[in-house]
């Protein structure tokens, strides 16, 4: 069987059950957590192009973007590595609370953990919006991070829990709708505080509004019938199971999460068990989609996107409201695949995202290349200005429909209860970790492979293009629960899981 599109799942059960008002507003409050992550990839950019912020915190680089005598290169003008340490130091922090988050996640429930993040991210967000020096500011930063890290743990395995299978994938992309939301929100506080006082204090300051939202909504969202299970409560699980699934006929469904909860519940270990060769699919997936998301070059875009179009030669207003733009493409673009993600699956969308994203790069490198060389000097004229600005929205929109949302939903799907925690936590801390590398060296490598780094990462689009039509089999409209039988009916995974995966030293059947 060639590549992994025709996967026989047949022997897969679906659970009776419709979709509910109930889970779709529980969904929709909890991807709220989205909106912290996508606020601060958002409102960076904004602020670290905006002058007075920079007078305050980073003189040396405004000396150096104000040059006009042409001898600090176009690409090297923001090159500075305490600049982007402002900007990576956050995803570090997310980098360690991913592990702490994956404890607490199991044994405290994903409600704690989400309120623990939009806890952090408040304190954060008030410290860099008073923030009097770097120092405070940098402290600020990590705080941010460590509530991007609890989040970014929990929300999407929250939502994969509590989702029907057959629309799992629309309600999990709710998070990455709410990460666009939340950073065409920070591109427009951007441009409206960019003419204010102080303006960038105003802009850090307000992360505070979506970690408000999220503390409340989390007290008032119920917990997944997974977790109550995990810590005991079967009673309350069954009739949170009844809830979610509309229908009293739960029992069979139930008993499967049953099961699985006391197969998991024997593993004393699970990120020595995600480590065994049966579960060589789900760490693979876990590890390398968010390699590859990051290696996408998105944060070029979504952490720099001001700073960027500032350095391609737009001015102070038309680089924010280019920002403004892509932000509003990027979130349209993830509507398209809550709509056709559980129609379409996910296999097609990573294909056709990968193949747009990959001739947009090239197209984005042509351009730059010839209007600025290799010394970087040159302006783009306003026609061939919105030529550029076209094809990186037209970027952004493959990025959003594709490797976006997908990056998230499908490490919270594939993995089996026992081994789901250390699954998703490997998925964050991979995540966190290359994005920490690319915003910081971001900026230097523009600097040094100019143009050339556009081709950089359009390389890695076809390397990763090919690495899910070989190896990812179709997940859309297969129970989690039921996920290890995609991978027993996959030409390549089937070598490695057993009929009988071995938890907790007893034998669990995967395929009949």
């Amino acid at each position: 069987m060639a590549g992994g599109a025709f996967v026989d799942t047949s022997g897969v059960r679906h659970y009776e059950g419709k979709v509910t008002a109930f889970v779709l507003i529980t969904c929709f409050v909890a991807a709220m957590g989205g909106l912290l992550f996508g606020y601060d990839l958002g409102i960076t950019g904004g602020v670290t192009s905006m002058d007075e912020f920079l007078i305050k915190f980073f003189p040396s680089v405004y000396k150096k973007m104000k040059d006009e005598t042409h001898e600090t290169s176009q690409y090297c003008k923001f090159d500075d590595q305490l600049l982007t340490l402002f900007t990576s130091s956050l995803y570090l922090a997310a980098l360690i609370a991913s592990f702490f988050a994956a404890t607490t996640t199991r044994a405290w429930g994903r409600k704690a953990s989400m309120f623990i993040g939009g806890f952090f991210f408040l304190v954060g967000a008030l410290l860099n919006g008073l923030a009097v020096n770097i120092e405070m500011l940098i402290i600020g930063r990590l705080f941010l991070g460590l509530g991007v890290g609890f989040c970014n743990q929990s929300v999407p395995v929250y939502l994969s829990e509590m989702a029907p299978a057959n629309i799992r994938g629309a309600l999990n992309i709710g998070f990455q709708m709410m990460i666009t939301i939340g950073i065409l929100a920070a591109n427009l506080i951007n441009y409206g505080t960019s003419k204010m006082k102080n303006g960038w204090r105003v802009s850090l300051g307000l992360g505070a509004v979506p970690a408000i939202i999220l503390c409340i909504g989390a007290l008032c969202l119920d917990e997944t019938p997974n977790s109550l299970i995990e810590r005991g409560d079967h009673e309350k699980a069954k009739s949170m199971l009844k809830r979610i699934r509309g229908t009293q006929n739960v029992d069979e469904e139930f008993q499967d999460l049953v099961d699985a909860s006391e197969e998991a519940s024997k593993v004393d270990h699970p990120w020595k068990n995600i480590s065994q060769p049966e579960y060589r699919p789900q760490l693979t997936f876990c590890s390398c989609i968010p390699f590859f998301q990051q290696l996408t070059g998105i944060n070029v875009i979504m952490f720099y996107a001001p700073v960027l179009f500032k350095i391609l030669g737009f001015g102070d207003d038309a680089s924010l409201m280019s920002a403004v733009i892509s932000g509003g493409v990027n979130v349209v673009a993830t509507l398209v695949s809550v709509f056709t993600v559980d129609k379409f699956g996910r296999r097609l969308l990573f294909l056709e995202g990968g193949t747009q994203m990959f001739i947009c790069q090239v197209i984005i490198g042509i351009m730059i290349a010839a209007k600025f060389g290799l010394t970087g000097q040159g302006q783009f004229s306003k026609g061939e200005a919105d030529i550029l600005l076209f094809f990186i929205c037209a970027y952004v929109a493959a990025f959003a429909w594709s490797w976006g949302p997908l990056g998230w939903l499908v490490p919270s799907e594939i993995c089996a209860l026992e081994v789901r925690p250390a699954g998703q936590a490997i998925n964050v801390a991979v995540n966190m970790f290359f994005t920490f590398i690319i915003a910081q060296v971001f900026l230097t490598m523009l600097c040094h492979l100019k143009f050339g780094l556009f081709f950089f990462f359009a390389g890695f689009v076809v390397i990763m293009t090919v690495f899910i039509a070989v190896l990812l089999p179709e997940t859309k409209n297969v129970p989690i629960e039921e996920m290890n039988r995609v991978w027993k009916s996959h030409w390549f995974w089937t070598k490695f899981v057993p009929d009988q995966v071995v938890v907790g030293g007893n034998n669990k059947k995967v395929a009949p």
